[in-house]
């Protein structure tokens, strides 16, 4: 497996990067300390510019090739941010911080980039510009959007943008990519049914919600299962119902709330308006009136093909070609990478974790062998893209 071998000999200096970050997980913008010490070490590294506050929270390094700005420009991208949740792994770099921990990875994912950028800055055997992107609020806040409604691709003259993600249950040493959607549009609706309170002895004087909000959620299921041509991707998924506070009274209001998980446009526009169809047929067959709010959150994250292709080639010359898979299916997971993706050409990859907790569960942890693969998958990527040659 040929890593760096430079990278290889900071492994360990890497991974105490990561340890301490892990140590002190922040949340969605709140990323202050984690942002300060990236800027930190960006310096140390004498990095020609970096750039703090971008995205409220993000930060944005600069390292020239050896022949200066001339060239093309990619931008390599990592999250910083972490989850509210408990740690539960027992590791002696565990969070000190109650209720907050890098159950996700974004952690090593940092930590990976550095190390990249580290070595770039000091060998910059690259003809062009590499700018190492550090997100916040990857985690439900948009911050790749902040990031670019702030001017990231024009102030920076990103010509290209890759993203990486660690994948538990995929074995250590490999990768796995495609082109077109990798990740799903991630949208969130609420229903509000209003119908009439009553007495529980009394619901025929009634329009009780909760029966309204029921066959609601029953009918929902059928906008996958009926009004989608099976071939297609859709998640329609109903994760909060909330009614009611005494034993005696029918309430006046219900309210559902859920999420939708689409890989095109077309399956996007068609679940919002099945959505809003079934709630409206449903709140006149019982006379309630139930508001829908359907929120649009991240889009579609979409490969670009050319741009995935010569991934998938930079990742086989690190592990070896058996090592990638280069279709891997679609995850119905969102990622706010696909802002993105939609503003430049570029790719998302997923880098193996091995046999660890999954995604966003208290007991998972990085796995600190990734470390030098995913560091020597970014170097690779903008040697070979910039190659002076």
């Amino acid at each position: 497996m040929p890593i760096i071998n430079r990278l290889a000999e900071y492994q360990d200096e890497v991974a105490a990067w990561r340890h301490d970050l892990h140590r002190h997980p922040e949340i969605l913008y709140e990323v202050h300390r984690t942002a300060e010490k990236v800027a930190e070490r960006l310096a140390e590294f004498g990095v020609d510019e970096v750039v703090t506050g971008l995205g409220r929270t993000g930060v944005v390094g600069v390292i020239r090739g050896k022949r200066g700005a001339g060239g093309r420009t990619i931008g390599l991208r990592a999250d910083m941010d972490a989850l509210p949740l408990t740690e539960v792994t027992g590791k002696p770099y565990a969070s000190t911080v109650p209720g907050k921990m890098h159950a996700c990875g974004h952690d090593g994912h940092t930590a990976m980039l550095l190390g990249a950028a580290k070595y770039l800055a000091e060998t910059r055997n690259f003809d062009g510009t590499a700018v190492v992107i550090f997100q916040p609020a990857e985690e439900g806040g948009g911050g790749g959007k902040a990031m670019i409604d702030d001017g990231l691709m024009e102030r920076f003259g990103i010509d290209e943008v890759y993203g990486m993600h660690n994948m538990p249950g995929l074995d250590i040493g490999q990768f796995a990519i495609r082109p077109g959607p990798i990740m799903a549009a991630t949208d969130e609706f609420n229903l509000v049914i209003t119908g009439h309170g009553a007495h529980a002895a009394k619901p025929h004087a009634s329009i009780d919600p909760i029966v309204v909000g029921t066959q609601l959620v029953q009918a929902l299921q059928t906008i996958v299962s009926r009004s989608v041509d099976p071939l297609e991707s859709v998640v329609v998924s109903v994760t909060k119902f909330h009614a009611g506070e005494a034993h005696n009274i029918i309430p006046e209001t219900a309210c559902l709330g859920g999420t939708v998980r689409t890989l095109t446009g077309e399956m996007r526009d068609l679940a919002e308006k099945r959505i809003r169809e079934v709630a409206a047929g449903i709140g006149a067959v019982y006379g309630a009136d139930i508001a829908v709010d359907y929120d649009r959150n991240y889009p579609v994250t979409v490969n670009h093909a050319d741009n995935a292709r010569f991934a998938a080639d930079v990742a086989a010359g690190i592990v070896g070609a058996e090592r990638v898979d280069r279709d891997v299916a679609p995850m119905m997971g969102g990622e706010d990478f696909s802002y993105m993706l939609e503003k430049r050409p570029g790719a998302f990859i997923f880098i193996g974790n091995g046999d660890s907790a999954g995604l966003h569960n208290p007991a998972y942890d990085f796995n600190d062998e990734a470390l030098p693969i995913g560091a020597s998958y970014w170097v690779r990527l903008v040697e070979t893209s910039l190659s002076p040659d």
